[in-house]
């Protein structure tokens, strides 16, 4: 029987869009990770699925100890508002005109190997706000 697993360590989020009470599809998200007091080195990258879930991330290498994911909300907001106006027949401005106020979200957390962290991410237009789910 093999324990090879039992010492795997692994991430995953979800994002929900609080300001329209949705999961937020298509979201990049990119993780990196360190050891120590290390640099940090790009590890993996996803989107977010229709139900605004990643499950699909790398496991995390021996020796990590700190875990960052970067969430590209700007791209997300931005292609949400151009739905919108389209769906109005209005004009569709361009993304740096989106409005929002905090265009990406990096999330730096400690792990420990064997752990499995999810990471869930309540975000809105003007903030955002993140805990250790399970």
């Amino acid at each position: 029987m093999s324990t090879e697993g039992a010492t795997e360590t692994s991430v995953s989020t979800h994002i929900l869009d609080t300001s329209t009470g949705r999961p937020a599809a298509s979201v990049a998200v990119e993780l990196s990770v360190r050891a120590g007091a290390g640099g940090w080195s790009a590890h993996g990258a996803s989107r977010t699925d229709g139900d605004g879930r990643v499950k699909d991330l790398p496991v995390l290498p021996e020796g990590t100890t700190h875990v960052r994911l970067d969430f590209a909300t700007e791209a997300y907001f931005a292609t949400r508002e151009n739905d919108s106006k389209a769906a109005a027949r209005q004009e569709v401005p361009a993304t740096r005109d989106s409005g929002v106020f905090f265009p990406e979200v990096a999330i730096t957390f400690a792990v420990q190997p064997g752990e499995h962290y999810h990471v869930p991410l309540l975000l809105n237009p003007f903030g955002y706000s993140v805990y250790r789910g399970s």
